[in-house]
């Protein structure tokens, strides 16, 4: 095998204006990929929200199957994590952590208890937290 010793010398190297050049590069692309890339989270943060928000729709009513009513507001969804008082029923946990009842911005959903038959609704603010909103601030829910 043959093995090329490379001798160094003081004019070896690379200059300053060269690497100027690279680092001008590397910014340029930084510049251009930086913001898709954070477009790309947001939008898979609001993706992951409408999709836990269908698997908490699922869980409720789990849990309104075994215990034969919907959670009531001040219970909210942390009783699909505990058993409430009384109820001999309850089958659950119907979520394995707490993780399942916080939105991807950290905040916890927001339950409303139906006021009549079905229709309770589990919301997020988005990632502003204030009702309204479009893109990434928009509402979330059912």
């Amino acid at each position: 095998m043959n093995i090329k010793n490379t001798k160094w010398s003081p004019k070896s190297g690379v200059t300053i204006l060269e690497i100027l050049i690279v680092l001008s590069i590397i910014a340029l692309i930084a510049g251009v990929v930086g913001p898709r890339l954070i477009g790309y989270l947001g939008r898979a943060k609001t993706e992951t929200a409408s999709l836990q928000i269908a698997q908490i729709r699922q869980t409720v009513q789990l849990f309104y199957i075994d215990v034969g009513r919907y959670p009531t507001d001040s219970e909210g969804l942390a009783v699909l994590l505990s058993a409430p008082a009384g109820e001999a029923s309850w089958a659950g946990p119907y979520l394995e952590s707490t993780d399942g009842i916080i939105d991807p911005w950290g905040r916890d959903y927001i339950y409303s208890e139906p006021e009549t038959a079905a229709d309770f609704s589990i919301k997020s603010l988005g990632r502003d937290g204030e009702e309204g909103g479009t893109g990434e601030d928009q509402d979330l829910g059912q």
